[in-house]
């Protein structure tokens, strides 16, 4: 376990965009299986999503979320991972990382750290 990265409870992250980047605070659910984009964050940085849609259960009940993968930089780790397309204009964090990118990176959650 020594040598997993720890993260907190949100990160700064890195997205990569068609030809940009945005450094945003993204939340970390270690509940959530697939990692979240929202939706206006998607279509600033040109990002298209692909044919595939994938069943995603939530508090706000089930529904068919578009899907796109892309690079993420996250404590320094980059990774390219799906993520879902979703409305987050009503929440506080853009980004959310889920277990699918916990797990590439071997990521070790700590609430405390900040």
């Amino acid at each position: 376990m020594g040598d997993r990265t720890v993260v907190g409870l949100t990160e700064k992250v890195i997205v990569f965009g068609t030809n940009k980047s945005k450094k945003v605070i993204a939340r970390i659910d270690t509940g959530a299986t697939k990692s979240s984009i929202d939706l206006g964050l998607a279509e600033q940085l040109g990002l298209e999503a692909e044919q595939k849609r994938i069943l995603v259960k939530s508090a706000h009940g089930s529904r068919f979320r578009p899907v796109i993968k892309e690079s993420i930089k996250i404590a320094g780790n980059r990774f390219r991972a799906s993520f879902t397309i979703a409305d987050r204009t009503s929440m506080k964090y853009k980004v959310l990382i889920g277990q699918n990118i916990l797990r590439l990176g071997e990521f070790l959650v700590d609430p405390l750290k900040k």
